[in-house]
């Protein structure tokens, strides 16, 4: 088959949007899954599999012929996260605190206006989290993402927001922005963030964030569990450990200031 004629960005672009199309369905998809899905021509998306197959960024079952992400991506992601250093920081903390709550908790880091999660510890339950690291979370409907843009300035928080939009993903997804910027400021009064059913029904996740040693936002944990494991009433007290390992974890990083900073 001769390849489909097609301009170098538009052909990267689509090379792109499969490759991040593929890391988001566990189960593959198929060359029709991708044609439907990024509105790509049969053609050009058979053309952009076989070669990201030939080189290893793709793998094709042979039984359903679905593909999946390679083992070259996972080389790839590796160097990208060895460079974030604060994983190693963090760690033996989020360890230590599922020790003792019992519950998933992840550590998420601001890339391109989302939420990406770059560490995981698992909880010792039968309920598993559908959460992975690398998954890319949206901001204003994750505890982990709340976290994060409330210690931005505003100027940045604002861009974001305008960029991203505030999809309803839940019923309980906040999506007025002016009830957004009063999320934020409970967030800077408490120091800690909420995720009540907002992006997951059933699940519920408090954040805190943690700071760098220049006293700037860096990333965020999340504990996160179902709407039984983690009961409203038990939030403030669940809050409260979430908060003192991300504190521990700033410290690690080299910020000295108060935990949390104080609301301004």
């Amino acid at each position: 088959m001769a390849r489909p004629i097609e301009s170098p960005s538009t052909a990267v672009e689509r090379t792109l949007l499969i490759l991040e199309a593929a890391g988001q369905r566990e189960g593959g998809m198929s060359n029709a899954d991708f044609s439907r899905k990024l509105k790509i021509p049969k053609s050009s998306a058979s053309y952009i599999l076989r070669t990201l197959e030939q080189h290893g960024y793709l793998r094709r079952d042979l039984e359903d012929g679905k593909y999946r992400l390679g083992m070259k991506v996972l080389s790839l992601s590796r160097a990208a996260l060895s460079g974030v250093d604060i994983r190693e920081a963090a760690l033996p903390i989020m360890k230590h605190l599922v020790d003792q709550i019992h519950i998933t908790t992840h550590l998420a880091i601001l890339d391109h206006g989302e939420a990406v999660y770059v560490e995981k510890v698992e909880a010792p339950s039968f309920i598993k989290m559908d959460t992975w690291i690398g998954r890319r979370m949206e901001v204003h409907s994750t505890a982990v993402g709340k976290a994060l843009l409330a210690y931005l300035d505003s100027e940045q928080r604002d861009a974001i927001i305008r960029q991203r939009g505030l999809k309803k993903l839940t019923p309980h997804t906040i999506v007025s922005v002016p009830k957004l910027m009063k999320e934020f400021e409970r967030v800077r009064q408490l120091g800690y963030s909420v995720d009540d059913e907002e992006n997951s029904l059933g699940a519920r996740c408090v954040g805190a964030p943690i700071f760098n040693s220049r006293g700037g936002i860096e990333a965020s944990i999340g504990s996160t569990g179902t709407i039984h494991a983690v009961p409203r009433d038990a939030v403030p007290r669940l809050a409260e450990t979430v908060k003192d390992a991300a504190r521990r974890i700033s410290h690690q990083i080299g910020y000295r200031g108060p935990y949390p900073p104080a609301a301004g």
